[in-house]
């Protein structure tokens, strides 16, 4: 296998270091945050050291290349974008605290994702759909990795989708700057240019995401081996389950023990620096 390390600040001393931990035959270096340490051997140390190092580590197969696959998939909130929107929703009415506090419940896994989204839309109730306008401009930030991860993965072939359990609001005006292929989420019920604090329809929760990536997979026509798919909560590992790369980003605990690869300091464009 080859090890793949990755960080924001990588010594020598550490490559070196880890080198001799797997018994690796060579040092490749990929991009200024990331090297390859190739024909590694795995050590029960390794994971240790990283992350006393503060390093990202994946042991990888040589012969893995992204253009083996055809399908990359991703969470929104906190995964593709560096905020949860519903919390930033609930901020602009004065109620962030709550709202956050439910989230986190949610990413933890300790309530169901349904339960969650009803108990934080009620609270947005009365609210001005202008808010929601104000959010996108405003506070909507890619995580650092985005755009150069989604060039890549188009570059190699690959569809590109998010799916999410926020709002097609946010999801369709991504879809657009970025060029998804593919963008799904929950929608939110308007009356008179304001929230009725209900959401339209069945909610996409963890099962939904799972559902929604098997049809568009089917669509397709391609395998679960040739997808990846990327999450950082709870309500996410359906969804991983049902692709042959799941990678978890700067996730929670419960997301990182069910996930073939995690990314926890890097920023997305490290997924890319997995494959050859």
């Amino acid at each position: 296998m080859n090890l793949i390390i990755q960080g924001l600040e990588i010594a020598n001393s550490d490559l070196r270091a880890l080198a001799k931990l797997s018994h690796a035959d060579g040092i490749e270096r990929i991009t200024g945050q990331a090297f390859r340490l190739t024909n590694a051997t795995h050590a029960a140390d390794i994971a240790a050291y990283c992350e006393e190092a503060t390093l990202d580590f994946a042991y990888v197969n040589p012969d893995s290349k992204l253009s083996d696959f055809k399908l990359i998939a991703m969470d929104m909130d906190s995964t593709l974008l560096a905020i949860e929107s519903i919390d930033e929703i609930a901020d602009m009415h004065q109620i962030k605290p709550q709202v956050a506090a439910i989230t986190l419940q949610t990413m933890r896994g300790e309530i169901s994702f349904e339960e969650s989204l009803t108990r934080r839309t009620a609270l947005l109730q009365g609210l001005s759909q202008e808010a929601l306008q104000s959010v996108y401009e405003e506070r909507v930030r890619l995580n650092p990795g985005a755009e150069i991860m989604l060039h890549q993965a188009k570059k190699a072939g690959l569809k590109t989708m998010v799916i999410s359990g926020g709002f097609t609001f946010f999801t369709e005006r991504i879809k657009v700057k970025l060029g998804f292929d593919y963008a799904a989420a929950n929608i939110l019920e308007i009356e008179n240019d304001k929230l009725t604090g209900k959401v339209v329809g069945e909610i996409i929760g963890r099962q939904g995401k799972a559902r929604i990536l098997k049809q568009v997979r089917e669509e397709l026509g391609i395998q679960q081996e040739q997808v990846i798919a990327i999450g950082d909560g709870a309500n996410d590992l359906d969804m991983l389950i049902e692709a042959g790369i799941s990678i978890a980003y700067h996730a929670k605990p419960i997301v990182k023990d069910h996930s073939t690869y995690s990314i926890n300091y890097v920023g997305l464009d490290g997924v890319i620096n997995l494959f050859n």
